[in-house]
């Protein structure tokens, strides 16, 4: 190889591993808490206030009215992440014929780690027929 080749393939492959390491760090950023990003977590608990397991909770995004669910662990613990911080959240959980009262997770509230515990404590309202 001529000197002139290898001076270009080193050229080359030094701008390969910048493009990487960018890339990696890129998705480090995402991927960090300081992504911008927000989580909630929380248990559901019982009346009596035991753990609820296989309790489903609702989180549902107020602007654009989807709804994601998530069963709770043999522990009643719940998680969802990667939530908006500029979006209003409300959740709540029901399991059988009980519900928890329905919680707002405001775009004010600037946390990016909130915790909300959901009691079962009401019945549900039956549907119309």
């Amino acid at each position: 190889m001529a000197k002139n080749e290898i001076t270009k393939l080193a050229a080359l492959l030094g701008l390969l591993l910048v493009v990487v390491a960018a890339v990696g760090l890129t998705r480090a950023q995402d991927q960090s808490p300081d992504s911008g990003l927000r989580s909630v977590s929380g248990s559901v608990l019982d009346k009596n206030e035991d753990p609820l397991p296989n309790a489903i909770v609702y989180l549902q995004n107020v602007r654009t009215l989807t709804v994601k669910t998530y069963i709770s662990s043999e522990h009643g613990e719940y998680r969802f992440s990667g939530l908006d911080p500029n979006v209003d959240y409300e959740i709540h959980a029901e399991h059988d014929d009980m519900t928890s009262a329905n919680h707002t997770i405001s775009s004010f509230d600037n946390r990016k780690v909130i915790n909300v515990t959901l009691k079962l404590d009401k019945q549900k309202k039956a549907k119309n027929k």
